[in-house]
């Protein structure tokens, strides 16, 4: 043993020799620059392949129907090699945790998936409520989650049957009243049941009535609508609405709305308010006949081919059979008890005298009008224009049961997503949280009175185009949007843009404009190319070459801004609207001014 003891100690101490050579050769290797490197790269390729695997892992979550890679991360997790590569990672700031990172993707996706599936859902119930296809008690909606009994209430919808039955409430006369019950209260709230016991409130009621209340279809202050409006509105009403229709005193003005081809609904419009200004003029009655644009199938029963399939008419229906009876009798035309459309020049109807009863407010009108950047203080034909937005105004007083249900589907179609968002986020319209209960009186004769809900503010933005070179001047979609852009600088919040327009070539730039959310009518075909509005609206279909361009009308009306184009009679019109509705006081940016202006 002490041989062998003796014999090994010379090769332990060869080893030794062994490990301090390595050992000094190691440490000089290490502190070579070209080690240096690789170990930094080293370390940067852990980092890299740390933060590749996070990110596929949550991307595989999202695209590829919930498989998670976080199963794959690394794969070393129990080794002590596994803890010093992590301890390296974070001394080299790349402290990603990629199980972490990957179960919060998951997460965050899995509840906006779940989010998204809801909102469909609702959606979907609102467009089978829209769509009238409910069978019984919501057997539709059940495939889909939810019972019409706990169905939230769609806040951009409007209960059509129930407005037009309000709103016939306020377009007929009280017995022995001149006025219908035209109150301080407005819309539902007025028809508020009183006690038969108030005789006093009763009294008051009948008073404000006696006394020529202001019509109810008129917005916002007086400061916010064109000169003396609601003063105006009551008179050409009073007007339509004679007491005794069969009174021999009663004169009438029958006129079929013009047909002639190459006439665009705009068109139509201007000449009727001609024909009103007459009528006004010679203490007639206007009743409106034949309208070509109303002669489809939506319009039915004794709305077809009448203007009171979308709002409604211009005076009541016993002034409208007495009108027609007289249509019969030579003596009553050679009388001048009724005359139409050929007793007067297109001159006449087109250009004739504004009414002067209530004097001259056109004359007072203050500048809200900027056309490439120059403040219009004064125009020709400001007569004109302020007559033209009182009589299209009563004309489009209320809308029918039709109009207004292609108004909610019109919304629904542009908001109803967002609508049904904004519901869900409510902590309480889930379909195992609403209770079947009934309508509280705030909500059926207050709250019911708003109008229907749109993101606001809105803009509302008309590009004309097309074959109106040939009546003004054509500008690009692109100087349209340097005034949205201008509006946008004053009010930063404003986001959202309704864009009617004929072209389709407007509608794919829209994607050049990212930072505006847009919005439009849906499933009507655009124009390709430069053809005649005719050619266009034929190929849409009468149906259809009506009812959009009214919806987009009526959505302009409405929204807080407008941006348009002079120079074209339905912008005209818009702003018309826009200016007895009270948005005066909202402007309007125009591309181009008015060709008589």
């Amino acid at each position: 043993m002490s041989i062998s003891g003796t014999e090994m100690e010379p090769s332990n101490s060869n080893h030794k020799s062994l490990d301090r050579l390595v050992s000094q050769k190691a440490l000089q290797m290490g502190s070579s620059f070209p080690c240096q490197i690789c170990v930094a790269g080293f370390l940067c390729g852990v980092c890299l392949t740390t933060l590749f695997l996070a990110a596929l892992t949550s991307f595989g979550t999202f695209a590829f129907g919930g498989i998670s890679f976080s199963t794959l991360s690394i794969g070393m997790s129990t080794s002590n090699s596994s803890a010093d590569i992590n301890n390296m990672v974070t001394y080299g700031d790349c402290n990603t945790k990629p199980k972490e990172i990957g179960r919060t993707m998951y997460l965050k996706e899995s509840g906006e998936h779940e989010i998204d599936h809801q909102v469909s859902l609702l959606y979907s119930a609102w467009s089978e409520l829209l769509k009238k296809q409910l069978n019984g008690e919501g057997e539709l909606l059940q495939s889909v989650g939810w019972r019409r009994s706990n169905l939230p209430k769609a806040p951009h919808l409007e209960n059509c049957k129930l407005r037009e039955q309000v709103n016939k409430h306020l377009d007929i006369q009280v017995e022995n009243e001149s006025f219908p019950p035209w109150t301080m209260w407005k819309g539902f709230l007025d028809i508020y049941s009183l006690s038969v016991t108030d005789e006093q409130l009763k009294y008051y009621r009948n008073q404000t009535m006696s006394e020529g209340a202001y019509p109810p279809w008129i917005t916002g202050s007086d400061e916010e609508n064109y000169p003396l409006t609601r003063k105006v509105q009551r008179d050409i009403w009073v007007n339509q609405h004679p007491l005794n229709c069969s009174d021999t005193n009663v004169r009438f003005l029958v006129a079929d709305w013009e047909k002639l081809p190459g006439f665009g609904i705009g068109a139509q419009i201007a000449g009727m308010c001609g024909l009103l200004a007459i009528a006004i003029n010679e203490k007639r009655v206007l009743v409106t006949n034949y309208y070509n644009r109303a002669d489809h199938d939506g319009c039915r029963g004794s709305s077809r081919s009448s203007w009171s399939c979308y709002f409604f008419p211009e005076t009541s229906q016993e002034c409208r059979d007495r009108a027609f009876q007289l249509m019969g009798k030579k003596e009553a035309w050679e009388k001048g008890i009724i005359t139409g459309r050929d007793n007067y020049t297109s001159r006449h109807i087109w250009a004739g005298p504004t009414p002067r009863n209530w004097g001259s407010p056109w004359s007072y009108l203050q500048p809200t009008t900027e056309i490439n950047g120059t403040f219009i203080a004064y125009h020709r034909k400001m007569d004109r224009r302020w007559w033209r937005a009182q009589a299209v105004r009563y004309l489009m007083r209320f809308q029918t049961e039709y109009t207004c249900n292609l108004l909610n589907v019109a919304r629904h179609s542009a908001f109803g997503w967002e609508a049904a968002k904004l519901v869900l986020a409510t902590p309480t319209t889930g379909p195992k949280d609403v209770t079947d209960k009934s309508v509280s009186d705030m909500e059926q004769y207050v709250w019911s009175n708003h109008k229907p809900w749109m993101p606001r503010p809105l803009l509302s933005m008309h590009v004309r185009m097309g074959d109106k070179a040939c009546e003004m001047r054509v500008v690009e979609f692109e100087e349209y949007m340097h005034l949205a852009d201008r509006i946008r600088k004053r009010f930063p919040h404003l986001i959202g843009i309704w864009l009617s327009t004929e072209m389709q070539d407007v509608i794919d730039k829209t994607r050049l404009y990212p930072h505006w959310k847009f919005y439009h009518t849906k499933n009507v075909t655009r124009q390709v190319g430069n053809i005649t509005m005719a050619t266009y609206e034929a190929s849409l279909g009468r149906e259809t070459s009506t009812n959009y361009p009214l919806v987009n009308f009526l959505m302009a009306a409405e929204a807080d801004f407008f941006i348009g184009a002079l120079g074209s009679t339905w912008c005209y019109l818009i702003d018309g609207m826009r200016n007895t509705g009270g948005k005066v006081m909202a402007g309007y940016l125009s591309v181009n001014k008015d060709r008589f202006w």
